[in-house]
């Protein structure tokens, strides 16, 4: 997602009157301001992303507590909302087959052949992928295929 896609999906929030998606949209344009303002220079889309990342983070966490206090029922919705509305704006994730192809073209150009070689096998996906992808996933794929 750009941020200029941002700014878009906050207008059309405004217009459906959708108050949940807009709360949570406009979160993450204060902060991306705040780069801009306090870093003075542009956002890229890369700051965009993790700026979402650290979000879904954040409010998955605090929906983690409401959860376990169990007082607020519509809180806990509301937030349950806005990580699915913050899903939505990452790019899909790299899974299944995609993956798996990945990992063994990854294990192939790197010549890995022993579990000592995993963290240079993960670091090219991270690298490969920008981080979009299931990492657990890929941990197992390339545990079962080096020695």
């Amino acid at each position: 997602m750009t941020y200029d896609e941002l700014k878009d999906q906050i207008k059309d929030a405004m217009r459906a009157r959708d108050k949940v998606r807009l709360s949570i949209l406009r979160q993450v344009h204060g902060e991306l301001k705040d780069i801009e303002v306090n870093e003075r220079r542009d956002v890229t889309d890369e700051d965009v992303t993790a700026m979402v990342k650290r979000l879904i983070k954040q409010t998955s966490e605090t929906l983690e507590g409401s959860q376990k206090a169990g007082t607020d029922e519509e809180r806990t919705q509301n937030l349950q909302r806005q990580v699915e509305i913050l899903n939505d704006l990452l790019p899909a994730q790299l899974a299944g087959e995609e993956l798996t192809a990945l990992v063994e073209k990854t294990i192939a150009e790197l010549g890995a052949e022993t579990k000592r070689d995993m963290g240079k096998v993960m670091g090219a996906l991270n690298a490969a992928t920008g981080g979009n992808f299931d990492k657990a996933q890929a941990a197992k794929d390339a545990g079962a295929r080096l020695s």
